[in-house]
């Protein structure tokens, strides 16, 4: 198909990782994250770019894509913080998509600039949007046994599936890769198999989402204004336009390998998992 875009949202603070890890060198040549997904998705078939960053990194961002990508990829940035209202933290996942309401519109497909998801995962998106439309969207999961650390605990948005149709994303902390190599919530709690399917917020939409996503942001704004970390989120939002208003989100799940950033940690390992996963 033609006129696809890829929706990228890069405008975290990135409290934990210390800086901007949207920017964070884990390439041979200088690549971030980012300039992997863009490569993957353009190379899927995505024929334009559109990056949700805040101002104060958008021209260091548009100066690194057009350092490794040149200046013949159609690019556009917004910056969420244009949106408003004003606050130090930002709003959350469905106010950053709707900051690129104005840019948005083709299909497309939705990433976090700071997960790795992998050449296969933008192709199953990719080919999957002619079929979506305002009563349909996707979401391109991973299998749970390829998004953990070796060490450490993490939480996951684990998918209920039926007939390839999102059930539920039902958030499960504490889960880890135990000495015997299974997946298990903690230590001894309950088992998990392996390739069970986790969100890592790699969605597909057509632009009709937007007008139903303002309206749950205006019934968020309404009930939170005056809370200065409560966060309108995509999977919490389009989870209620399921129940409510029978939106259906076709799962697809990719056999790709997720790694990503959120500590200062976590830069060697990446580095290190890049190299391997491009070879």
């Amino acid at each position: 198909m033609t006129n696809a875009s890829l929706v990228v949202m890069a405008a975290g603070l990135g409290s934990r990782f210390g800086g901007v890890k949207q920017l964070a060198a884990v390439g041979p040549n200088g690549e971030v994250i980012l300039d992997y997904t863009i490569r993957d998705a353009v190379d899927a078939g995505v024929d334009e770019v559109i990056l949700i960053v805040r101002n104060d990194i958008k021209a260091d961002t548009e100066d690194h894509v057009r350092a490794i990508h040149g200046n013949d990829l159609p690019l556009t940035l917004v910056c969420q913080d244009d949106l408003g209202p004003p606050r130090d933290k930002p709003w959350g996942t469905v106010h950053a998509v709707l900051s690129a309401a104005d840019a948005v519109t083709s299909p497309f497909i939705l990433a976090n600039a700071d997960d790795y998801y992998g050449r296969r995962s933008f192709q199953i998106a990719f080919d999957r949007l002619e079929a979506l439309h305002s009563g349909l969207g996707l979401l391109v999961a991973l299998e749970v046994g390829k998004t953990l650390p070796a060490v450490g605990a993490v939480t996951r948005g684990v998918c209920s599936v039926n007939d390839d149709l999102l059930v539920a994303i039902d958030e499960t902390s504490d889960l880890q890769r135990r000495d015997d190599g299974t997946v298990g919530v903690g230590p001894t709690g309950p088992a998990i198999a392996g390739d069970t399917p986790v969100s890592m917020n790699l969605w597909a939409f057509d632009p009709s989402i937007m007008d139903a996503l303002q309206k749950r942001w205006d019934d968020f704004y309404r009930a939170n204004a005056d809370e200065p970390k409560a966060e309108c989120l995509l999977p919490t939002e389009v989870s209620v336009l399921m129940r409510d208003h029978g939106f259906e989100v076709e799962l697809q799940s990719s056999p790709e390998t997720w790694t990503g950033l959120t500590n200062p940690d976590d830069l060697e390992t990446v580095r290190a998992q890049i190299a391997e996963l491009r070879a």
